[in-house]
């Protein structure tokens, strides 16, 4: 993605923190893979594209940079890291920890209202998997997970997990597009939705525990797709994905 891109669909709310909104914009297009892991991004160039001054912009990629999404060179330089399998495992490992007692909880009160939104969410993914719009497709997804949280009243552990998430969502994002992936996904997500409506809370864990492992058992082939986009971990391959 070049600059020019990069800022043409950013539009500043005067009404929000500039360094939110720069923040979210960059973080969107990195996890989106729309700046590809070892962009280079000049915090100057950036601040002056987005018409801004380079405050904002510095305290953006700051967050950028805890976050393990970019690194910070010297002369205001700024590259966008490759995958961090460690922190993509341990995003994993308290996505999956969250997601199980969620569903136990749904399946265990049920709720026509909840049953109807996350079936809304998996038809409006079908269509954007029979349209082959796989941004459409990771959207929606979102919207699956982002539908349980805010059922469990729990949006500021969904929020906690989103920024703890950039790099697991860029492996997930490798993966989608590969062969068969999507509609995996999207009986997953059925399934899921499925054993809530049913009062299922074992067959609604048991879904989850599916549907977040996948990911993480397809490794080894990512790593050969995409070389240069994730970061060499050489004990990793040794630790067995969390699957209970």
């Amino acid at each position: 993605m070049s600059l020019e891109s990069l800022t043409a669909s950013f539009r500043l709310d005067r009404s929000r923190s500039a360094a939110s909104q720069v923040y979210e914009h960059l973080r969107e297009a990195i996890v989106t893979l729309a700046l590809e892991p070892g962009t280079s991004l000049s915090r100057t160039q950036v601040a002056e594209a987005l018409d801004l001054s380079p405050m904002p912009v510095r305290d953006a990629l700051s967050r950028l940079e805890k976050e393990g999404l970019v690194e910070i060179f010297p002369q205001h330089l700024t590259r966008v890291r490759a995958i961090d399998l460690d922190s993509a495992r341990q995003a994993h490992v308290l996505r999956l920890s969250v997601e199980l007692e969620i569903v136990h909880g749904l399946a265990s009160t049920r709720s026509a209202d909840i049953d109807k939104l996350l079936m809304g969410a998996v038809i409006k993914q079908r269509a954007c998997l029979e349209a082959d719009d796989i941004g459409g497709f990771i959207l929606f997804d979102q919207e699956f997970h982002k539908t349980m949280y805010h059922a469990a009243q729990l949006m500021s552990v969904w929020h906690m997990i989103r920024g703890a998430s950039g790099n697991l969502d860029r492996l997930r994002r490798l993966h989608v597009p590969v062969n068969g992936k999507a509609q995996t996904v999207l009986e997953e997500h059925t399934g899921i939705a499925q054993a809530i409506a049913a009062g299922d809370p074992a067959g609604a864990q048991q879904w989850v525990r599916r549907h977040l492992s996948g990911t993480l058992t397809e490794l080894d082939s990512l790593r050969e797709r995409y070389p240069d986009y994730i970061l060499p971990m050489a004990d990793f391959t040794d630790r067995a994905p969390v699957n209970s």
